[in-house]
């Protein structure tokens, strides 16, 4: 029996698992792999497993917490991505896996994979939703600006508000606006200034242009919602035009760039002062022209007869009031006949038509005795008491006898 066993090496299971891990370790101690990502697991350790796969073979791969930390994105399933890391054996499954040192997604780069994964995540929970959006005041006063206090930004923003002729009040908190603790620093200069709600009218987070990953730090998670909850409006002002952040979509109101959301805040206190001083204008226009119109007329009455000859001007009043005094009798005389002609014209018709008249040229009038006008025979009967008006009184009689 002996005789058959080889004179070779035997291993042990451990023993050739790790010769073959230092193999592949020293073999390939920094390849780049490219892959698809299945069975994706972010364990609650902060490490990261999944298999890297594609048409032909797939392979276990770990990518942990102390590596982990920068990714940018969100690795999920389906995602096609590259890999940096060396390849080593799992002494305890016996089987070879890539040990993660870096990830890129594939086309896309890490950071903008990022601004859409999180865009997405947030225009989900409806944190872009313009009925959320706070309205900004038409004339703020007291406005906070979160931005570094020695960039062109602030530089800009000031020399604006400077121009505006009502006094604003401009409250800086200074801020890293790229690079580490950044984003930490945008946070607290948010939090800080609503601490002072109903004091501050507003708020601009804003810094000059950059590339996608100098303006990184408006594009944290951190920053969106600490925009997001702030009570007192904000006004994004980042970059140039073209460039947006997520805070831009979250913020009530983006402007282009700090020089702009400067121009916003005081464009109606602009307004107002080119109203107030056109309406100072016409003020002076008009009292002008009315201060003229009486000047003219002061002129003429200077010049006037009554200024010049006063007390002569004064006798002519008197004789002419002493003039309407003699003709005042016959003015009145002329009315009171005048209107005694038209009442003697009323009373002769009024006396034409009145019923006397009529019984003045021998007629009469009977009444029964409830004082009704006889017209009929029918009215009355015989025995019955009437009475009739003649001209000058009434008389009382009785009915003897009534004929049809």
């Amino acid at each position: 029996m002996s005789d058959s066993i080889p004179s070779q090496k035997i291993y042990k299971v451990g023993e050739i698992t790790r010769l073959i891990r230092t193999l592949l370790e020293n073999e390939f101690r920094n390849v780049w792999i490219e892959g698809e990502i299945s069975n994706f697991k972010h364990h609650s350790s902060g490490h990261i497993y999944f298999t890297l796969k594609d048409e032909a073979a797939q392979i276990n791969c770990v990518f942990f917490a102390r590596e982990n930390q920068l990714l940018k994105f969100e690795p999920k399933d389906g995602l096609q991505v590259i890999t940096i890391g060396r390849i080593s054996v799992y002494d305890q499954r016996g089987t070879y896996q890539i040990y993660v040192q870096r990830m890129e997604p594939k086309g896309l780069g890490a950071l903008q994979l990022a601004f859409l994964q999180l865009k997405e995540k947030l225009e989900k929970e409806g944190l872009f939703d313009a009925a959320r959006k706070k309205l900004i005041p038409k004339f703020p006063k007291r406005i906070g600006i979160v931005t570094s206090p020695t960039g062109a930004a602030i530089q800009d923003m000031i020399k604006v508000f400077k121009k505006c002729e009502f006094g604003l009040e401009v409250f800086i908190y200074p801020a890293r606006v790229q690079g580490d603790g950044a984003a930490l620093e945008i946070v607290e200069g948010l939090d800080q200034f609503n601490r002072y709600t109903g004091f501050l009218d507003l708020i601009i987070i804003g810094r000059g242009g950059g590339s996608l990953e100098d303006l990184w730090s408006f594009n944290e998670e951190t920053v969106a919602r600490a925009v997001a909850r702030s009570e007192i409006p904000v006004i994004s002002a980042i970059g140039h035009e073209v460039d947006w952040t997520i805070a831009d979509f979250v913020a009530d109101l983006r402007a282009h760039t700090p020089t702009a959301a400067a121009e916003l805040v005081v464009k109606n206190w602009n307004e107002l002062e080119t109203r107030l001083r056109e309406n100072r204008e016409r003020m002076q226009n008009s009292m002008e022209i009315v201060l003229k119109q009486k000047r003219e007329t002061f002129n003429i009455l200077k010049d006037s007869y009554a200024f010049r000859q006063p007390l002569a001007y004064l006798d002519q009043w008197k004789q002419r009031v002493d003039e309407l005094v003699r003709q005042m009798p016959n003015y009145v005389q002329g009315i009171f006949n005048q209107k005694k002609h038209g009442l003697q014209n009323v009373v002769g018709k009024l006396e034409a038509l009145s019923p006397l008249a009529i019984l003045s040229r021998g007629y009469s009038i009977t009444f029964d005795f409830r004082g009704h006008v006889l017209k009929q025979t029918s009215q009355v009967k015989a025995g019955q008491l009437i009475q009739t008006r003649l001209k000058s009184g009434t008389i009382e009689s009785k009915i003897i006898k009534v004929e049809e």
